[in-house]
């Protein structure tokens, strides 16, 4: 086995070589141990180690046996507590709640190696172990969960995830601030009841008197519009800089969401990926197969955060928030150097981006003195006059590295906003994406083309993307190159009626658009979206919205975005009469489906013209059909998630 030099201790045995007695922190975890900064807790456990922290880490233990949680002794100062990556029920099933075949974030790809609501179980397991030892809870899953909020899997309104795991503090969003924090409230033995550190979570007996106090738990369980109300206030309330505290009572005592904490400025970004990460996984793995999720970012490079996009449908407004920070360009270029010297290295920046690789600094300048607009996007429903659509900086970044030696090839593979480049009326960023970053595919998602579910989802109407199909075929064929845009459409999100679906299918039959895979909207914790999948409720103005929600609707949603395929062709035909879009049946260039199958029109002589209807025109070579492509984004219902929209290759 490879030498664990470099390691955080993970075994007794590591931990005493080193010759600690007992950590200050043992660190739990529902992921493998890789110590990347593309994973949140080798970065959590890193900035605590600089601090001077000693830190064991507890990846997958198991979780029938308080045992496995003693490993390294009772901690001098406490346990922390993540599910991982990826919230635990969306790791483990699709959509349509169907158990997953495969967990990226586990040994060999293997599923099963975490329970289901991983943080709620661990943190019973450690009171079980060790009583009344301090514990925090962060990631994803207890960020998105930190109020009562609907449950997909469940099917109800449950606790804040602070009630149901019974720790002392949540963390939320990115913590390299709050966690540092954290470890020194823990340090001193301070009631956590007096916590006011920003980013963090505490329960009290009374709502503090500058806290916005919202509907109860108990009251959103039992009423919709309460649920409405209070998700509102949770959401124009996650901006550092103007956002107030918020309370939410669970029966005799209040959850107290203190304000979110700052984002890193590019200074303390630089330092954050500076630190002495390994870069691979623990090789306690590599008899094991390794850890999947490593090769989509073991030669990419962060380069910001935040998402002033604010997708309706996207968590990262409540996880990393709306205002942009980057890394210096010195800082990039030091870990692209760093990936160069790699043994494995074959000359290839797989990316450069975040959550939005197009976005570089905040999109305005008063946002950092005065924050984000509170119900106003910046993109949505067009874009704001004080944008600044500036490529410049990310431009030259990108010139750099690919000038690098022994790189060959440097990629842009995060998401794309396309309509925010659609602002550079120079298309510089566009002409350099076409001709140096593409690796012969660009992923785009415009989600929809109907403009009554484009408003629901907060995404550009479909005239922007058609635009942005012109002038990429444009800059294509002026640097005389063979590339083609993949776009990621989505059914049955809240908003999108039988209508509007059968509008999109009506778009691609004339665009010659034939997706290989079909993503059903999925109502993860934390976003608009799903206060309006559970309510039928817009929080914004409390009007009705339609929701699919019964197998048959959203089967023939889905159906409708394959309407060429045979399996979908009786829900197809079954939603157009629905509709009343029987025109939409025949044998016209226009029509979706023919009115007989292939035997039937055989019989009555129409078989030419069904053949002939049926028939795939040659694309104008813009778009990739995308079949037998293996799917890096979950868009099967077996393929592995990436995150809860917080991950790298986000849908932008």
């Amino acid at each position: 086995m490879r030498s664990t030099k470099g390691f955080l201790p993970i075994t007794r045995e590591e931990m005493e070589k080193r010759g600690w007695d007992r950590p200050d922190f043992v660190y739990v975890t529902g992921d493998a141990y890789v110590d990347h900064p593309s994973f949140g807790l080798a970065i959590i456990s890193r900035v605590l180690e600089r601090a001077g922290y000693r830190v064991c880490l507890l990846p997958q233990p198991d979780w029938h046996d308080k045992s496995a949680f003693m490993r390294f002794g009772e901690p001098k100062i406490g346990f922390l507590v993540t599910a991982g990556v990826v919230d635990s029920m969306v790791n483990h099933y699709t959509a349509a709640k169907k158990h997953r075949n495969t967990d990226a974030y586990s040994p060999g790809g293997k599923a099963g190696m975490r329970p289901d609501r991983a943080t709620v179980v661990y943190c019973n397991r450690i009171r079980e172990a060790y009583g009344a030892k301090p514990i925090g809870i962060g990631g994803v899953e207890a960020s998105l969960r930190r109020f009562a909020h609907y449950d997909y899997w469940d099917d109800r309104v449950r606790n804040s995830i602070l009630v149901d795991s019974g720790a002392d503090v949540l963390m939320y969003g990115m913590g390299e601030k709050t966690i540092l924090k954290v470890a020194e409230w823990m340090k001193d033995n301070k009631p956590f009841s007096d916590m006011d550190v920003p980013g963090t979570c505490v329960m009290r007996k009374e709502a503090p008197e500058d806290a916005i106090v919202i509907d109860s738990a108990e009251e959103v369980m039992k009423d919709k519009r309460a649920y409405a109300r209070a998700f509102l206030h949770q959401y124009n309330e996650q901006d550092p800089v103007r956002g107030k505290r918020i309370a939410q009572k669970h029966g005799a005592r209040y959850m107290i969401q203190n304000i979110p904490a700052m984002p890193l400025t590019s200074e303390e970004l630089d330092k954050v990926y500076a630190l002495p990460y390994q870069r691979t996984w623990h090789p306690v793995y590599d008899d094991m197969g390794g850890i999947p999720a490593l090769s989509e970012v073991e030669f990419s490079i962060t380069s910001e955060r935040g998402c002033f996009g604010a997708c309706n449908f996207c968590a990262l407004t409540f996880h990393q928030g709306r205002i942009v920070t980057s890394r210096s360009k010195e800082s990039i270029l030091s870990e692209a150097k760093l990936l160069t010297k790699k043994p494995n290295f074959k000359g290839y920046i797989h990316d450069v981006g975040g959550p939005t690789a197009n976005f570089r600094f905040p999109a305005c300048k008063k946002q950092l003195k005065c924050g984000t607009c509170k119900q106003r996007q910046c993109l949505f429903p067009s874009p704001c006059k004080n944008v600044d659509a500036d490529h410049s900086e990310y431009v030259d970044i990108l010139r750099s590295l690919r000038s690098l030696p022994n790189v060959k090839k440097v990629f842009v593979r995060s998401g794309i906003r396309f309509d925010y480049m659609m602002l550079d009326k120079k298309n510089t960023f566009l002409n350099e994406l076409v001709k140096h970053h593409i690796s012969g595919q660009l992923k785009v998602a415009p989600e929809h083309a109907s403009p009554n579910a484009l408003k629901y989802m907060g995404k550009p109407n479909v005239e922007v993307f058609d635009e942005f199909l012109k002038r990429f075929k444009e800059a294509n064929k002026q640097h005389k190159m063979d590339q083609y845009i993949v776009p990621y459409f989505m059914s049955s999100h809240p908003g999108c009626t039988l209508s509007d679906a059968i509008q999109l299918a009506v778009y691609m039959k004339k665009n010659n658009l034939h997706p290989d895979q079909v993503q059903d909207f999925y109502p993860t914790p934390g976003t608009l979206s799903t206060a309006m999948f559970y309510t039928g409720l817009d929080p914004r103005d409390m009007k009705n919205v339609y929701v699919a929600k019964t197998p048959e609707d959203k089967e023939m949603q889905r159906a409708l975005m394959q309407y060429d395929r045979p399996q979908n062709r009786q829900a197809v035909m079954k939603a157009l009469k629905m509709a009343g879009r029987t025109d939409l049946i025949g044998w016209g260039p226009g029509c979706l489906i023919a009115p007989y199958e292939k035997k039937e029109a055989a019989k009555t002589g129409a078989e030419g013209r069904y053949s002939k209807s049926s028939s795939k025109k040659g694309s104008e070579r813009t778009f990739k059909q995308g079949r037998n492509e293996k799917s890096t984004r979950g868009r099967s219902e077996n393929a592995s998630p990436k995150s809860v929209r917080t991950e790298r290759k986000g849908r932008r």
